[in-house]
């Protein structure tokens, strides 16, 4: 199946900033963590991004997430404006699909005429950080919509815009 969607935000953040405990909030924002293009790695995951090649995320290397349910966070919250992968440290932000469907699934994004095949694996559940670098709710809010954790099976390239989810 065929989906046009777009890829609304990209995320590759050399740095972790949630570590520790919320209260004490979080790291300073890497500098230019969000990026209008990200390179990828099969197996290894997206280029300067701080899961690349590590051990322990190969299989979660690449987090995917639904913009929809940012605005249904919103909404729920009552936030003048959805939050992104800069709050949810998320790699890929797509509009136009149920991307928490794909736990468990293969499918790829196309662009350009190039297809990016990804295994999705487990759900990328939120954590309590979203309380609060969102709102307060936000950590229950995004239960069942935090997107999903995958591997990827190819070399590639993504930009912000216009693709097609093939699955």
């Amino acid at each position: 199946m065929r989906t046009p969607v777009e890829i609304v935000e990209l995320l590759a953040s050399a740095a972790h900033r949630y570590e520790g405990r919320p209260t004490d909030g979080p790291d300073p924002v890497p500098p230019a963590e969000m990026r209008d293009r990200v390179e990828v790695r099969a197996g290894l995951g997206v280029v300067g991004d701080r899961f690349f090649n590590a051990p322990a995320h190969r299989r979660a290397s690449v987090t995917v997430m639904a913009a929809e349910s940012l605005d249904a966070v919103a909404e729920m919250l009552g936030l003048d404006e959805a939050p992104g992968l800069a709050q949810t440290r998320r790699t890929i932000l797509l509009r136009g699909v149920d991307v928490d469907a794909l736990v468990g699934a293969a499918f790829a994004i196309e662009q350009d005429g190039a297809l990016l095949r990804l295994q999705g694996h487990r759900a990328a559940n939120p954590c309590a950080w979203m309380d609060r670098v969102i709102a307060p709710g936000a950590f229950r809010a995004l239960r069942h919509r935090g997107g999903v954790r995958c591997e990827p099976l190819d070399d590639g390239a993504l930009r912000v815009g216009p693709a097609v989810l093939v699955s």
